[in-house]
C-alpha cells in the first residue's frame, strides 16, 4: 500500500513527524524553516508533498516542503 497522500485515518495514528526541504530551498533562513515546517505539520493536508512511513508504533508523517507550500504560506501570512 502506498503512503504517498493525506490520509486523515492514517494520519490519526501518526506518532513521529519529519520535514525535508525541496532543494530549492536550501537559502531560506532557518527562522523561517522552523515556521513554516510547524504550519504545514499543523495542516498536513495542505502539504503538497507529503508520506507516510509504517513504524512499530503507528506513522511517521514526512513533509518534503516545496516551492510552492512556501509560496502559499507566505502569501497566508501576508494576505491573511
Amino acid at each position: 500500500m502506498a503512503y504517498d497522500a493525506y490520509d486523515p485515518r492514517i494520519d490519526s495514528l501518526v506518532m513521529e513527524t519529519r520535514t525535508y526541504w525541496d532543494p530549492e530551498l536550501a537559502n531560506l533562513p532557518e527562522t523561517d524553516k522552523v515556521w513554516l515546517a510547524r504550519a504545514l505539520h499543523d495542516e498536513p493536508q495542505k502539504a503538497a508533498k507529503i508520506h507516510y512511513e509504517r513504524s512499530h508504533t503507528g506513522f511517521t508523517r514526512e513533509i518534503t516542503v516545496t516551492v510552492a507550500d512556501v509560496e502559499r504560506l507566505y502569501q497566508e501570512r501576508v494576505g491573511g
